[in-house]
């Protein structure tokens, strides 16, 4: 097979290997370097593959493993809470940059990605293969270089901890949006009372700034202190509109809200995501602000009515 029969080839694998990267690093890009870097040793190889999707599939898992074990120094000195780079679409399905690359299902929320981030790498990278993916232990073990036994065990542990910390399954988004229309117009009309009406009262808050926007360093935790800290943002820049519209991240109804303090400047843009529970009640919300994880600003600032 020749050099362009192979990168055809290896094309048709592209999407399901950056979807199993991107569950296992929580980064599209980080995902797509990965995924790079193993055609570039596909290109190389001198040997026989046979099969060439679970070829692939081992080469990516090994390469995101190496970077889940070296991610562990550097996620320690992360300035404030970490979340996933988001995957935006807009609601008729289009994504926002390079997320049509992942496909979006339950396991691809926020939450649950979170709760991965918690795993160490072994279990993080058997349950998603496994799991998600349906590998067989004997190629997750050689993943690993371990034993499917062990390969089975890391998948059970991970299976726990995400069926004890991971949210129900969110309502389908017609029905989360409703809710999120009610939430962002309370706090983009300052009304605390209407606000607090949208919160479950265990809700938390996590922001991420990573260094590089204004947040909250800690997680923000019930309604009160939650709704007072939502109605602070949005009074940082007074008497300059903000814009917010409805978006789909990782599957869920999300908001891209953006302010312009200085018209010939760059916007300041915002993922906000409300995770809406069967309650009809807003539980936890991710706000995304480190626009190292917020791909285009600019085609995020025109969904979010720039």
């Amino acid at each position: 097979m020749d050099q362009t029969e192979l990168a055809d080839q290896f094309e048709l694998h592209r999407r399901r290997l950056v979807g199993v990267a991107y569950r296992m690093l929580g980064s599209v890009a980080e995902a797509e370097d990965v995924v790079q870097d193993a055609w570039v040793r596909l290109a190389r190889t001198e040997a026989q593959v046979d099969e060439l999707g679970a070829w692939l599939t081992t080469v990516v898992s090994r390469l995101c493993l190496d970077r889940l074990r070296s991610a562990r120094a550097r996620r320690e000195q992360y300035v404030g809470p970490w979340l996933p780079e988001p995957l935006v679409h807009d609601l008729a399905g289009h994504a926002v940059g390079p997320a049509e690359l992942v496909e979006v299902d339950e396991s691809v929320r926020l939450a649950l990605l979170v709760v991965l981030e918690r795993l160490s790498a072994e279990q993080r990278v058997a349950f998603v293969l496994h799991d998600v993916f349906d590998v067989p232990f004997g190629e997750v073990a050689e993943v690993l270089g371990t034993s499917p036994a062990a390969a089975r065990q890391h998948a059970s542990r991970a299976r726990r901890a995400v069926h004890a910390e991971a949210p129900a399954t969110a309502p389908p988004p017609a029905g989360q949006s409703e809710v999120v229309e009610a939430f962002f117009r309370a706090a983009a009309g300052g009304d605390l009372h209407a606000l607090t009406r949208t919160l479950a009262p265990d809700v938390v808050l996590i922001s991420d700034g990573g260094g590089r926007a204004r947040a909250a360093l800690r997680p923000i935790h019930g309604t009160d202190k939650v709704a007072r800290f939502l109605l602070g943002l949005a009074g940082y820049y007074p008497g300059v509109p903000f814009s917010g519209r409805p978006v789909l991240v990782n599957g869920e109804i999300g908001l891209v809200v953006q302010v312009r303090p200085d018209p010939a400047g760059p916007p300041d843009v915002s993922v906000v995501v409300p995770h809406v529970g069967a309650d009809g009640l807003v539980h936890g919300i991710d706000v995304l602000r480190n626009p190292e994880k917020l791909g285009d600003l600019e085609a995020l600032a025109r969904l979010g009515g720039g």
